[in-house]
């Protein structure tokens, strides 16, 4: 009987028109009214920022800028049944709500247009339509009166033929990564988007700025306090091999292929216990960075992200290739020098020998990170990025 009640419910979601399905199928209504629609405080200035939240900072992003007098902020994200990571927003959109409910789409519109003042769209995705035109909502926020901003994330507008005249490591030399033409085509489609939408330009980590032209950087964020908690010791005390982690969360860009063989050799031969972290809940994270000596980061890029200013936050030692121009941005911008150990995957045997061999004197540079992205990721910095645009 359940079967066949289940294949008559499909039978007639078929028969029934998407535009009115949302008002008499119970699935559509009971989705409709869980989903809700994304909604900020009364304030003279109510942000929303949606609908990636990649790796959360569109949530941290909306608590730095209620730090703002007279702002009320909201984050929004659409979340796949296979999320594993998750990342807290305020408002979470499951995505059949996203591709099969019309009335949440509608309702979701209305909500945008009528409750907010400010709106920075994230990595040039449509805020209630699969396939909508980013422009045209951008057009139609701006006649509303809505103050439009976009901010790009790593592969969103970092244009991989560019990054392979600036870095000779990078991934996108002679074809090394296998979606390099897609990512080519990505950054390209976002660039025009930017040019053509003519509203300001965020990027979450400084070594994207000479890829957006006129952007600014939006520092990430972090809960120090809450990643410092997480260390269970301090790093580099005592004997025996380095603990070492590195989460190849995108292997390909990351370099984890380039570094595999040294971490073999290195943990066979007892410098290190290295360990990979893969599909690890955000959640608990805290608990196995905070664990660890040193933490590797990427080889490849020349940049540096959320995970590093988390095992910075947990006074972890972070070894990286982050690039000569992106420190230099950090310094200018911020007046702080970023607290990683330079390497290159080439070098990184030597580095990780030399710190084995001198602990005491990088435990120093370790204890050097909560304070680090305390100046910086905390999310003062942030809402100082944010003031002109809020302001506006």
């Amino acid at each position: 009987m359940a079967d066949l009640a289940a294949r008559a419910y499909r039978v007639a979601q078929s028969l029934v028109p998407d535009a009115i399905a949302g008002y008499v199928l119970p699935g559509h209504v009971r989705q409709f009214r869980r989903t809700g629609v994304t909604s900020a405080g009364d304030a003279r200035r109510r942000l929303l920022i949606a609908p990636v939240n990649s790796a959360g900072q569109g949530y941290a992003w909306a608590r730095a800028s209620e730090t703002l007098d007279g702002v009320a902020a909201a984050s929004a994200m659409f979340r796949g049944g296979d999320d594993v990571f998750g990342f807290t927003a305020d408002h979470l959109i499951p995505a059949t709500a996203l591709i099969g409910n019309a009335r949440w789409r509608r309702a979701q519109h209305r909500a945008i247009l009528r409750g907010f003042s400010h709106v920075i769209i994230e990595s040039g995705r449509h805020l209630f339509e699969v396939d909508g035109d980013p422009l045209a909502l951008v057009r139609e926020m701006q006649a509303a009166g809505i103050r439009v901003a976009l901010v790009w994330h790593g592969s969103d507008i970092r244009l991989p033929s560019a990054h392979a005249e600036r870095e000779p490591d990078s991934p996108f030399r002679a074809g090394a990564y296998e979606g390099t033409s897609t990512l080519e085509e990505i950054a390209e489609a976002h660039a025009r988007f930017a040019e053509e939408a003519g509203v300001p330009v965020f990027v979450s980590t400084p070594d994207l700025l000479p890829f957006a032209p006129g952007a600014t950087w939006l520092p990430v964020v972090v809960d120090v306090d809450g990643w410092a908690a997480a260390a269970t010791r301090p790093a580099l005390v005592g004997a025996g091999p380095l603990r070492v982690v590195h989460v190849p969360s995108r292997a390909g860009l990351k370099g984890s292929h380039a570094i595999a063989d040294t971490m073999r050799r290195l943990h066979e031969e007892g410098v290190v216990e290295y360990t990979e972290l893969r599909g690890i809940p955000s959640s608990r994270m805290p608990e196995v960075i905070g664990g660890a000596d040193v933490v590797l980061d990427q080889f490849l890029a020349g940049a540096y992200g959320v995970a590093v200013c988390e095992a910075l936050a947990a006074g972890r030692l972070v070894v990286s290739h982050v690039a000569d121009d992106t420190r230099e941005a950090v310094q200018r911008i911020s007046g702080e020098a970023l607290p990683v150990v330079q390497a290159r995957a080439s070098q990184l045997e030597d580095v990780l020998r030399g710190i084995a061999a001198d602990r005491a004197r990088f435990a120093t540079t370790a204890a050097e990170g909560p304070a680090f992205v305390r100046a910086v990721h905390d999310g003062t910095l942030s809402a100082e990025a944010l003031r002109p645009f809020l302001d506006s």
